[in-house]
């Protein structure tokens, strides 16, 4: 029973809690929401490994319990997550009005999007948002294939679930900014149409698992010889949130690829 309830394993609890509710707020409309309670179980995701190690705490219980909790919150909730905002702009977009609210509006036209999906109108509707379901569809793969994958220790082979989870929050965040500062529309709303979105979420999708090699952010000491990429990639971001705010994640994001490629390089140059 100890080893079972345990702190590490209830933070992992926690994680799996926050990307269920994650998951209802997203139905209701409120993505927002749904973003923000993602970023609250990648914290929870954080901190079991965190604890764990301070407490020396480790065994397969534990391993498996996190993939479970990371296929919900960094898996199907980003799937379903994008999945909404596709049906919501195949049912007329984001319409600016004063009366309404963003998450009354998005409830709206989510519930126009599954009305649609009735027998008699099955042949009208619009597919496309079931794109979206390539991104828990591969994640499978990428958490099952990251419990046997003894080279994944130091560092990531194929992206980790929880980049990609963030990077496709900033869309829903986007929007809400748009809707709220009635600001940058033009350019927000050119990303979430099926021919930027759709494209990204294979791409992204592709990536988790793929063979490419991604630095963690774990740090084994705090040296600059030994952690120079994640000193530099933290220090980026440091810069980017304050000043960039919502537009900072998926440009964070990228950032994150682009070092990975320069820091895969840079090892290959040593190993020559």
């Amino acid at each position: 029973m100890k080893q079972l309830f345990n702190i590490p394993n209830f933070l992992t609890s926690f994680n799996l809690l926050s990307g269920i509710l994650a998951i209802i707020f997203a139905f209701s409309g409120h993505l927002d929401f749904s973003c923000y309670l993602i970023y609250l179980a990648a914290i929870f995701d954080f901190l079991d490994g965190f604890v764990a190690r301070k407490m020396r705490i480790s065994g397969e219980l534990g391993k498996q319990m996190d993939s479970l909790a990371d296929m919900v919150t960094f898996g199907v909730a980003p799937g379903i997550l994008i999945f909404l905002l596709l049906a919501i702009d195949s049912e007329g977009g984001y319409v600016f009005n004063d009366v309404i609210s963003f998450s009354e509006m998005n409830y709206s036209r989510i519930q126009m999007y599954f009305s649609s999906l009735s027998f008699n109108g099955i042949y009208d509707v619009s597919w496309m948002p079931f794109a979206a379901l390539i991104i828990p569809f591969l994640s499978l793969f990428r958490l099952a294939k990251f419990n046997i994958d003894t080279r994944q220790t130091d560092s990531f082979i194929g992206l980790n679930t929880p980049a990609n989870t963030i990077f496709f929050t900033a869309f829903p965040l986007l929007c809400m900014n748009a809707f709220e500062a009635s600001n940058d529309h033009a350019l927000i709303f050119t990303f979430i149409k099926p021919v930027i979105l759709v494209p990204l979420v294979i791409i992204m999708s592709c990536l988790l698992i793929s063979e490419i090699p991604f630095f963690s952010l774990k740090f084994k000491d705090f040296s600059w010889a030994n952690n120079q990429i994640r000193i530099i990639f933290l220090g980026i971001c440091a810069l980017l949130i304050p000043i960039l705010l919502v537009w900072s994640i998926p440009i964070i994001i990228i950032l994150y690829l682009l070092l990975s490629i320069i820091e895969n390089q840079r090892k290959k140059r040593i190993t020559i």
